[in-house]
């Protein structure tokens, strides 16, 4: 089965103003728009995840909705409110195309700093995710991953084997199709990372889990919007 038809699949089964987050330190001394929590988990890479999604304040609150490769949240997330496409179309896309079939093929793969809503908002140091760096925090070498409830919101708590700290990721559901009715909302978390699908260029990649002990790597409509939690390489 394709990354595309298994998206949806899960999809199926499932079921404004750009206002920014703080989770912010009070000892932060970077002098841009970088004031923003993180948690040293130990991991090999040396990456830093942030304690909140963007536009959140605390762990457990949603935060915003992005689109894939969008800056500000809105009202519907679909093609016809996509930026990266041209007259609503998911074959017309216009940046991040790898395939002539969707496309203006530029075959940029990755999101670039200026359309990262991490990197955007939080400023230089804050990104989103990449592949590896999702696939290092779930990898059972490095943390324990568990379903759990943090002040009333479900979501997954994962704790460093090494050092004992841990970040929760609500599980937000997603906004796609629909305009504004959420899909999985307390049950299911869609969280972006930076990468589109290897197959399907109008998709993107994202972190996709439930209650069930499994966590998936793979891909939905990148129109739709879904969570954010940044990353930084630096302290």
């Amino acid at each position: 089965m394709s990354i595309r038809k298994f998206a949806y699949a899960a999809i199926l089964v499932v079921a404004s103003a750009f206002i920014l987050g703080s989770c912010s330190k009070d000892d932060e001394d970077d002098n841009e728009i970088d004031n923003y929590e993180y948690v040293d988990l130990g991991l090999p890479s040396g990456t830093l995840w942030a304690t909140c999604n963007v536009g959140a304040s605390k762990p457990e609150e949603y935060g915003n909705y992005y689109a894939w490769g969008e800056t500000t949240s809105k009202s519907v997330y679909d093609w016809s409110s996509y930026k990266w496409c041209d007259n609503g179309s998911e074959y017309k896309i216009s940046k991040y195309c790898t395939y002539e079939m969707y496309g203006s093929v530029d075959n940029k793969s990755e999101l670039e700093t200026e359309d990262d809503v991490a990197n955007v908002g939080w400023g230089r140091k804050w990104r989103m995710p990449s592949w590896e760096q999702i696939k290092e925090l779930i990898n059972a070498s490095n943390t324990t991953v568990v379903w759990t409830t943090k002040n009333g919101v479900s979501g997954r708590l994962i704790t460093s084997k090494k050092n004992g700290n841990s970040i929760f990721l609500p599980a937000a559901g997603y906004r796609g199709g629909d305009g504004d009715n959420f899909t999985g909302e307390g049950l299911y978390g869609f969280y972006w990372y930076r990468s589109l699908s290897s197959s399907d260029s109008n998709n993107a990649l994202i972190l996709l889990f439930g209650s069930n002990p499994s966590l998936e790597l793979l891909g939905i409509p990148r129109c739709y919007g879904a969570s954010v939690r940044p990353v930084r390489l630096e302290k």
